[in-house]
């Protein structure tokens, strides 16, 4: 089970490591986004400093409706306890956001307050 804490903007965040492909990690929180499709979204920084590999492009549907190309790589992630092996989407001026693309097959559970818990686990 993954577990984090709702923040006093009443979002959901929690700690995940990723991984690039020399071996490179870091730790990093990540706001949970239902409303984003992908696994997970990283800065251009991030992607540097973990030599991270690019995969190609993806177009996108931004919160205010325009599409936009978004530049994707792998990444490794520790999801639950295991490494996994996931394509991350480059996004600017955004902090982490970790999507449906990632929570499909776990079950969500927040309590909507300040400091309130947060957890993913893997259904079956």
């Amino acid at each position: 089970m993954l577990t984090g804490r709702v923040n006093s903007k009443l979002e959901a965040v929690v700690s995940l490591w990723i991984g690039g492909p020399e071996g490179r990690s870091l730790k990093t929180d990540a706001i949970v986004d239902t409303g984003f499709s992908g696994a997970l979204s990283v800065s251009r920084e991030v992607v540097t400093s973990l030599g991270l590999l690019p995969f190609g492009r993806m177009l996108g549907t931004l919160a205010d409706g325009h599409e936009r190309y978004f530049p994707v790589y792998t990444a490794i992630i520790s999801w639950q306890g295991e490494p996994h092996l996931i394509y991350v989407n480059v996004v600017e001026e955004s902090e982490p956001l970790l999507g449906m693309g990632m929570l499909h097959g776990c079950e969500l559970a927040m309590q909507i307050i300040e400091g309130g818990e947060v957890s993913i686990r893997t259904m079956g």
